[in-house]
C-alpha cells in the first residue's frame, strides 16, 4: 500500500500547479502553463490507470508476491 501512495503521489506531481510553474519558467513559456497542462494530463491519466492496474493485481491476483 506504500508503494501505491508513492505511485500516486508521483502521478499528482505532474499537474501540479508548482511543477507547470517550474516548466514553464524552464522553458521560457511563463504565462503558458495550462498549454503544458494540457499536454501532460493525457499521460498522467493514462500513468494513473496503469498503477490503478498494477495495484489491482498486486492485491487481488498476485498477492504472492507481496511479502
Amino acid at each position: 500500500m506504500l508503494a501505491a501512495n508513492t505511485s500516486g503521489g508521483v502521478v499528482g506531481k505532474m499537474i501540479s500547479p508548482q511543477s507547470l510553474a517550474i516548466a514553464a519558467t524552464a522553458v521560457q513559456m511563463e504565462g503558458e502553463e495550462s498549454r503544458i497542462f494540457k499536454a501532460v494530463v493525457g499521460y498522467s491519466v493514462a500513468f494513473l490507470a496503469v498503477v490503478c492496474v498494477i495495484v489491482f493485481l498486486m492485491t487481488n491476483v498476485l498477492g504472492f508476491l507481496v511479502p
